[in-house]
């Protein structure tokens, strides 16, 4: 059975801008997957790396506030989710990212997401 894990991310970067790079294709290409498509007859999205193809739908999102997938293949209580947060004292953005993994793949899947947010940063110049 996967767990669940949530990872912080202080985001330098406007909400509206950090929404559009974690809810459009144009803006997750830039750094979750090499290409990313809108299947608008399924209403999935098609997540694409190195000529493998993944599929998710989304299940639930309220801008600006956070968008959720499910893998096609996924089990019903399983998604990834990205929320934004904005701190009250700094007014900065966090991004928290929910996902489940196996537990004996979390520290690969946390190293994986610190490097894929580290491409976002880059694509916002927000490092």
């Amino acid at each position: 059975m996967k767990e669940k894990i949530q990872l912080e991310y202080l985001i330098k970067a406007s909400t509206k801008s950090l929404y559009a790079s974690i809810s459009t294709p144009e803006g997750l290409a830039k750094w979750f997957a090499d290409e990313v498509q809108v299947d608008k007859e399924n209403k999935e999205f098609v997540f694409e790396w190195d000529d493998e193809e993944q599929k998710a739908s989304v299940i639930a999102k309220k801008v600006p506030d956070f968008i959720r997938f499910q893998w096609e293949d996924e089990d019903a209580q399983e998604y990834f989710e990205f929320r934004i947060l904005v701190d009250p004292l700094t007014t900065d953005a966090v991004l928290v990212i929910t996902d489940f993994v196996e537990p004996d793949e979390k520290d690969d899947a946390e190293q994986l997401w610190n490097l894929q947010v580290e491409a976002l940063k880059k694509s916002l110049g927000a490092n």
